[in-house]
């Protein structure tokens, strides 16, 4: 994972979140280029489970993403591999990826969706997630474990 690291005013309520360090405050080193998801896993709000199973499902809101070929392809929708099952077409992967993401999210459930959304997919932190939610203040973490656990059993991550 890349490092962009920048120099931040620490306030009481955490890293100042715009603007360079002023004067003689306390400062805190941040990354920005690090997810929320990564966050809460190095500092042990997660376990490896959990992360794997939020990282699968950002992959495949990723992959899911992608846009379309605009040109022609020339190549067949399947390609043999010698030894092997035929591998899927980029549009077949899309399509996939589209499919495991709603599987997850459905299974997931409608209230734990939206955690995941926000802080997996969409990179917010937890704080901005619970205050978009209207939750209580660090009642994010707690629900974002129990729907990283329902990702994990659909991604069949043991």
């Amino acid at each position: 994972m890349p490092r962009k690291l920048v120099e931040r005013e620490l306030t009481g309520e955490g890293p100042r979140r715009t603007g360079a360090a002023r004067g003689r405050r306390r400062t805190v080193t941040v990354n920005l280029a690090e997810s929320p998801l990564s966050w809460l896993h190095a500092r042990g709000h997660l376990d490896d489970r959990l992360f794997a199973a939020g990282e699968c499902l950002r992959a495949d809101f990723e992959r899911a993403q992608l846009s379309p070929d605009v040109t022609m392809r020339w190549d067949p929708v399947r390609i043999k591999v010698p030894g092997g099952a035929p591998r899927m077409a980029p549009g077949e992967r899309q399509v996939a990826a589209k499919q495991r993401f709603d599987g997850a999210l459905a299974l997931a459930g409608r209230g734990l969706s939206d955690i995941l959304w926000r802080v997996v997919c969409g990179c917010e932190s937890l704080a901005d997630a619970e205050r978009a939610l209207a939750w209580p203040a660090r009642s994010g973490k707690v629900v974002l474990r129990i729907a990283l656990d329902r990702v994990a059993e659909f991604y069949r991550i043991a």
